[in-house]
């Protein structure tokens, strides 16, 4: 679940979406509303129930290969996402959608860019598309999904490590 070239992807669990307006996120750390959505690279950051905390953390130029070892596991890949118990299920059984979008109406955001957005309302280019299985997604990508009691002793590890990283939703995660 990729965006074709001159799209970039908004994930949802509403698949009603006529039109996307910008608005300020209650999670945003920005002032400025937008219209969110990702690219072909971080598309797999959002195939996840919306509200499941996730800890994802992959392979970059500067990562040392005892990192990679140490955190990702020899043979595992490059990149391992994280989720917690509790969230086996939502993952399971997530009606989760994709919008594709034009991509001219949408600049990088982030240094480095982790998503893109829009200040103008932007209109879908058809029809949501369903998904899917998203435990086939992660294996189709070839990413290690890695379930563990608790996210943070892995999160701390990551943080620290020389590999590049994104935490989502982390507040929901257990204490």
């Amino acid at each position: 679940m990729r965006p074709a070239p001159g799209q970039v992807l908004h994930f949802s669990q509403d698949p009603t979406i006529e039109r996307f307006l910008p608005h300020v996120a209650p999670t945003s750390t920005q002032s400025e509303p937008y219209v969110w959505a990702v690219g072909h690279d971080r598309c797999p950051d959002y195939w996840f129930p919306r509200a499941c905390p996730r800890a994802m953390a992959w392979v970059g130029p500067h990562t040392t290969e005892e990192d990679k070892v140490r955190i990702i596991g020899p043979g595992c890949g490059e990149r391992v996402h994280a989720i917690e118990y509790g969230w086996l299920d939502a993952l399971r059984d997530v009606e989760l959608y994709a919008y594709r979008l034009p991509a001219g109406d949408f600049a990088p955001i982030g240094d480095p860019p982790h998503a893109m957005v829009s200040t103008v309302p932007v209109e879908p280019l058809g029809p949501p598309e369903r998904v899917g299985d998203l435990f086939a997604l992660h294996e189709e990508a070839g990413i290690q999904l890695r379930v563990l009691p608790n996210l943070w002793p892995f999160w701390h590890e990551v943080t620290e490590s020389t590999l590049e990283f994104s935490g989502i939703r982390l507040r929901n995660a257990r204490r």
